[in-house]
């Protein structure tokens, strides 16, 4: 999805010459060298490097604990880097604040899903309209993916269920039409049976050109459909590569149910 790819500005940084330039298909969307983050004097990233490529699914394994969610958490310009490289198709944006990188296509759904409980179903798809998009066009694509989603328009997103708020939620970012979708624990509290029906929803978004980083505990509910794989302990990426690989790295602690 080339004409995707975000574009962003060299936030203070030294113009990439020409001679550096990497042919636009291969270069990360999403890139981590480095990258090292903490909590006051907490370090809890140790040198994290990283790359989701376009059009590609990351899928971020390890415990509770290992340092995934302040990953996220620093691609979605919600924590700042303290060390390395943070860099978005091909440009250093260390430093970037959650609105600069929402305008350059990069959206996150966060742990423990993301909706606005005291609003209907509808008025919460109407909060994707602030990039510019039609309420109607949201709606109908919210609602055609999830048809559940349009019976319940006028409840409000604090009544439904775990697995209609993450419908919602996942409607809600779809509707900014991201380039990138940050997805973190996406199965966390829901049955065994939503989590299938929405890692499905995400496979066909990736086959559709969306590029996605996926943090999850539970490796078995998004490696079948991941394309790279990352194994993060102890604030570090322990291991990255094909999701086979990846998965022969996994100790059943790590594999979950």
């Amino acid at each position: 999805m080339s004409e995707a790819v975000p574009k962003p500005r060299p936030a203070g940084d030294a113009p990439v010459s020409e001679a550096t330039v990497v042919p636009e298909e291969a270069v990360p969307l999403i890139e981590l060298e480095g990258v090292r983050a903490g909590y006051g004097a907490i370090e809890v990233l140790h040198g994290v490097d990283l790359a989701l490529r376009p059009g590609s699914l990351l899928a971020l394994l390890g415990p509770n604990g290992g340092g995934k969610s302040t990953t996220m958490r620093v691609c979605a310009g919600l924590h700042p880097v303290s060390a390395g490289e943070l860099r978005f198709a091909g440009r250093k944006v260390n430093g970037i604040s959650a609105q600069d990188a929402a305008r350059l296509g990069v959206c996150s759904i966060p742990e423990g899903r993301g909706v606005f409980p005291n609003l209907t179903v509808r008025e919460n798809l109407w909060a994707a309209t602030g990039t510019g998009a039609r309420l109607e066009d949201v709606e109908d694509k919210a609602y055609t993916r999830f048809p559940i989603l349009g019976e319940r328009r006028r409840q409000l997103a604090g009544s439904l269920s775990g697995g209609e708020q993450q419908m919602l939620a996942l409607s809600r970012a779809l509707g900014t039409d991201p380039a990138v979708l940050l997805l973190d624990e996406l199965s966390m509290g829901l049955a065994p049976m939503i989590v299938s029906r929405m890692y499905e929803t995400v496979a066909e978004l990736v086959e559709g050109g969306l590029s996605v980083l996926v943090a999850e505990q539970f490796a078995r509910a998004v490696l079948p459909i991941a394309d790279t794989a990352a194994l993060m302990l102890h604030g570090r990426v322990a291991a990255a590569g094909p999701p086979a690989e990846i998965e022969d790295r996994l100790s059943s602690d790590y594999l979950g149910g």
